[in-house]
This record gives structure tokens, C-alpha cells and sequence, in this order.
């Protein structure tokens, strides 16, 4: 089908997701991961990546999954350093990174709290070795970090609204109703909003809206009236 690369995401901590075992769930049970990989390995032809955690509960918990990973050749291990049960909040274990990094037997990947061009100048310069990172939420909720990592220039207003209608279109082209498009667009604002200086007001209006009128009013009041900042600021989890 033209794939070039499996990924196994064993990263994902939405409850949803972990109470059938699956995505960081999976590292609760590392005898069946061990299992599985050897399956996996000995089936696919292709290059396979993993992304995950350092556990469920624990950091520690680590010292026992990375002994599993080294005993396959993962073609890169992306390492978000928080375990499953910190979702997107509290501490990110970096000094767990750094033991990782010491340690393992395949390429390495970072992902985690890189949301802004200094946030990945710091990584850089603390992890010259590691020449690769995954970014997410930085870059949603700053759709222009990339092209500012390259040396570009912040996001304007008018680019930011012609990104937010294009989604918005494409959304309801996708499902073919405007019915679910009000909540594919929340997400969304959930981090972009805190690209604008003093959204909390709009952010409790948008969490609060139901409908795809409702949302075309708030997004165009967020455009309207808030100042727009050069960065993602503030702690979104």
C-alpha cells in the first residue's frame, strides 16, 4: 500500500484508550509487550518505530521497558518522558530522557513541552547527541513554530484565519454534515487560543458552545478583539 514504516504509538494516555489495554496501557503489562514485539519483529518486513512512555505510574517503571526495547532493533523510540497517569501535566522526567539516552541500543527521538523556538534551543543544547524531536501540541497550538524553528517569522492574523476556515471547511467536507464540526474545531482552540493575549473569556465561551454558529461567533470575536502574541504562551495539558 505504499507504507514505508510501521509506528507502534504505545504513548497514548486517554483513558478510552489504556482500559482496553492499548496505547500507554500497554506498558502495564511489559510480559505481553515482549510477546507482541516478537510477533511483530518476526512478521514485518519494514522499519518500525515506537513511541512511548515511561511507564504507567512510575518513571522507574522504565528501567524495565527500555531492557525490552533494547532487545529489538526499533528503527527510532520516541520517548515522552511523563507516565501515563500525568497525562499532559506535572513534571516532564528529562533526567529520565538522559538515562534513556545513555542507555539505549536504538535511535531516540524526544517528544514533550517543546512549545516554543526556546523550548527546543534548551533541548538542543542539553541533548547536542539527539538529533530528533516530535512535536504536537506546540504546533497547534503555534501553527507557525516550524517555519520559526527554520528561522522564519511568527504567524499573522490573516494567515491564522485563513488557517482556521480552510480546517473548518475541510472539516465539514470530511463529514459531509456541520453537525460535528463545532467539536473538531474546540479541540483545536483548546491549544490555539493561547496564542492570543487574555483568551480565558473566549476559551470558556468555546468550551461552552454547541453548535456551528455558536463557533463561527466566538472564533471571530477571538479575531477580532485579542491581540495576537508571537508564541504559544501558558501551560496547556
Amino acid at each position: 500500500m505504499g507504507y514505508t514504516e510501521v509506528n507502534l504509538n504505545l504513548g497514548c494516555p486517554s483513558g478510552t484508550v489504556t482500559a482496553k489495554g492499548k496505547g500507554a496501557g500497554f506498558l502495564a503489562k511489559p510480559e505481553e509487550l515482549e510477546r507482541f514485539f516478537d510477533e511483530v519483529f518476526a512478521a514485518v518486513k519494514l522499519p518500525v518505530s515506537v513511541k512511548t512512555r515511561l511507564g504507567v505510574k512510575e518513571p522507574e517503571e522504565f528501567e524495565r521497558l527500555l531492557d525490552i526495547y533494547n532487545r529489538y532493533p526499533i528503527a527510532c523510540l520516541t520517548i515522552h518522558p511523563r507516565v501515563q497517569k500525568q497525562f499532559y501535566k506535572g513534571t516532564v522526567h528529562r533526567d529520565w530522557f538522559a538515562w534513556a539516552a545513555e542507555r539505549s541500543r536504538n535511535p531516540l527521538c524526544y517528544n514533550g513541552d517543546l512549545v516554543t523556538v526556546e523550548d527546543c534551543t534548551v533541548f538542543a543544547v542539553d541533548f547536542p547527541a539527539i538529533d530528533a524531536v516530535m512535536i504536537g501540541r506546540g504546533a497547534i497550538a503555534d501553527p507557525a513554530l516550524l517555519r520559526k524553528l527554520r528561522g522564519g517569522v511568527p504567524a499573522t492574523r490573516q494567515e491564522l484565519q485563513t488557517f482556521t476556515r480552510t480546517l473548518y471547511q475541510s472539516y465539514q467536507d470530511f463529514y459531509g454534515q456541520v453537525g460535528p464540526v463545532a467539536q473538531r474545531m474546540k479541540e483545536v482552540w483548546f491549544f490555539l487560543i493561547h496564542l492570543f493575549e487574555g483568551g480565558e473569556r473566549h476559551d470558556k465561551k468555546m468550551h461552552r458552545l454547541r453548535t456551528p454558529g455558536e463557533y463561527e461567533a466566538v472564533e471571530a470575536s477571538i479575531f477580532q478583539e485579542l491581540p495576537l502574541r508571537d508564541h504559544a504562551a501558558g501551560a496547556f495539558g
